[in-house]
This record gives C-alpha cells, structure tokens and sequence, in this order.
C-alpha cells in the first residue's frame, strides 16, 4: 500500500482552513496512487492553540469527522488526522482513521500526555491498543509522545499490528526520536512505522518535521525535511512476512523473566 505523509501544521485555530489543506493534500495522494494519507497530530485545529482546543473540541462523529469521510470517500483514500476529542465535559487527544469508503474505522485517545500544556487541556486515554484492517494490512495507532514508550509498541506487535500510525508533534530539540527511535521501534517489533509530523513555529513551540515512514528492516522508506512537505512510501505485507521470518524478537522473548518490568 502506497502511503502518503502530509506534514504540515496547517492553518492553526481554523478548522475549516485545514479541512481545505487536507483536501488537496488528499487529490495530491490520490493522484500519486497512495492508499492512505496521514496527518500530524491535532491537525484538525492546530496544536498550540491553548483554551480554543476545547472550544474547537468535538465529538468523534462529529461534524469535522462527516467531513474527512466526505474527502476520503471523494478521493477514494483512508484518512488518518489528529484532532481534539470532546466526549461530554472531557477532551483527548485523539487520532482517528476513516477508510476510502468513508467509514470511520478505529478512534485512539493518547494515552501518555507529554507536559503541562498537554495535561493541562486533555484528559490521557486508557486503552492501549486500537487497531483496525486496512488494505490487507493491520494497523495500528498512537500519537506522538506515546511511541517513545517500548512498551506501547511492543503492545502494538504482540497485538499483531503491521503498520503503526504515529500522527506526532514532535518538537526541537527531540529530533533525535524522529531520526533514530522511530527505525529502531520499527526494526525491534517487525512493523512498519509511520512517523507524521508538524513543521515549523506555533506559537511557543518549533515543530521539527523530519516525518518518516520506517520498515521492519530499521530502514526509513521516505523521509521528510524541516518544512511543510508531502512524502510518500510502500508497505509491503511479503517483505513484512519475510523480515518477521528472519528476524526472532518477538519469538525469542521470555515474558516469564520480564514480571519486574510492571
């Protein structure tokens, strides 16, 4: 499956501005034969926005979620974006998927909030693995801070996940999880990895881009540079199945040794 990654930070407090941005990142995708585009972190309504995250805050079938079905299915691509989650009084951080149909597959709250900001506007989720069939392939979410736990990945490739989908808003000077966690996770949990980020200044935070997609051979297939850009790489399910095959991780474990961990 061909997938495409938008980064972009997009139109930050307007949400019909980054409707619009994914719409015709969308026709770009499509065009170019992609299956799945995929969008940073709180892309629906930008990151640093403060008090209008709840304000702009809305339910996972919401009105802006009826609208990325209308462009998945208009383009013909799966969709996964970041955006505030509303449900009654609490808010997530949430990553949601809607397959080429418009269907929404699969909605993944962050479950580890990275600092005050984040812990001051959103309510951490609790289920650790959300998956979801996509094109043959099983995949997989978490946003941002979350992949830089081992234990949420591994979760993830226990769990069978082939294509883990990371919509991030990593920011300076972390650089490093982008350019070496990120083909390191995919290459100790035999998965693909797509890493998506936003780029530039926002507010007091410099988003670093540096998005990419990383194979279970610990090889980044695309990978993108500081500013707004759209990238595009394959899974393949033969090569996942061959990589699994020779590398033994994941069959050479001893769950019994590893009870100290928890």
């Amino acid at each position: 499956m061909r997938t495409a990654l938008l980064q972009s930070s997009g139109r930050p407090g307007s949400v019909v501005e980054n409707l619009k941005v994914l719409d015709e990142a969308a026709g770009r995708a499509a065009a170019a034969g992609a299956g799945l585009l995929i969008a940073p972190e709180m892309f629906l309504t930008g990151y640093a926005i403060g008090e209008d995250i709840a304000r702009l805050a809305e339910p996972a079938d919401g009105d802006s979620a009826d609208a990325v079905a209308e462009i998945a299915s208009r383009h013909g691509l799966a969709l996964a974006y970041g955006y505030p989650e509303r449900d009654g009084e609490t808010v997530y951080n949430s990553a949601q998927l809607i397959s080429a149909d418009g269907t929404r597959q699969a909605n993944y709250r962050k479950t580890h909030l990275f600092g005050c900001f984040e812990r001051d506007h959103f309510t951490p989720g609790e289920r650790q693995v959300v998956q979801a069939e996509l094109n043959g392939l099983r995949v997989g979410i978490l946003i941002c801070y979350d992949v830089e736990f081992p234990e949420n990945v591994r979760a993830h490739a226990l769990a069978g996940t082939d294509l883990l989908l990371v919509p991030t808003a990593q920011m300076h000077p972390f650089q490093f999880v982008a350019e070496s966690m990120i083909p390191v996770r995919a290459f100790e949990n035999q998965m693909y990895v797509a890493y998506v980020n936003r780029a530039g200044q926002e507010g007091e935070f410099e988003f670093i881009g540096l998005s990419a997609l990383a194979g279970p051979d610990g090889v980044a297939r695309a990978r993108a540079g500081r500013g707004e850009e759209l990238v595009f790489a394959d899974t393949d399910p033969a090569f996942l199945a061959a990589a699994r095959e020779a590398n033994p991780y994941l069959k050479d474990r001893r769950p019994g040794l590893y009870g100290s961990l928890v």
